[in-house]
């Protein structure tokens, strides 16, 4: 059990937050994302700096084939189609990530590490009844790994 390195104190984020408060909420406390929660403090989603970046670029193109003037999609609509939304986004509910990975009390830390790595994440929460108990980062996981050796 990795209840050692699990941090308690979790930053959220509530999710009618404007995108300048969620700006404000990961510089402020030097964090490269947080958990979106709801009036009710359920986990919602998860807002990073990486979503925050979609408000200043433009939405990355499909792949398409042009076929007797007929755009077909090949891949990365839906990619395209998420882009969009986060750039016209004010609110951390229409920018956050909804499809969170998130462990509980028990895990272990070799899957909580799996995880992110399968996943390309650097974050988890722990959640209990969809209520947020804490959070592991990678920093979280290389500490305890420090101390082993």
């Amino acid at each position: 059990m990795y209840t050692f390195l699990n941090n308690k104190k979790v930053i959220t984020v509530q999710e009618d937050a404007t995108i300048e408060e969620v700006a404000g909420i990961l510089t402020e406390n030097n964090i490269s994302g947080a958990p979106v929660i709801n009036k009710e403090g359920n986990l919602v989603g998860i807002v990073t700096e990486e979503d925050l970046l979609h408000k200043e670029t433009n939405p990355r193109t499909p792949g398409f084939v042009n076929i007797l003037g007929a755009f077909i999609y090949i891949n990365g609509l839906e990619r395209y189609r998420e882009d969009f939304k986060k750039l016209a986004a004010n609110k951390a509910l229409e920018i956050m990530t909804t499809d969170v990975i998130t462990v509980d009390g028990d895990t272990e830390i070799e899957q909580v590490a799996a995880l992110m790595v399968d996943n390309d994440i650097n974050r988890v929460p722990v959640v209990e009844n969809n209520s947020i108990i804490g959070i592991i980062s990678r920093a979280d996981i290389v500490k305890t790994l420090a101390r082993r050796f």
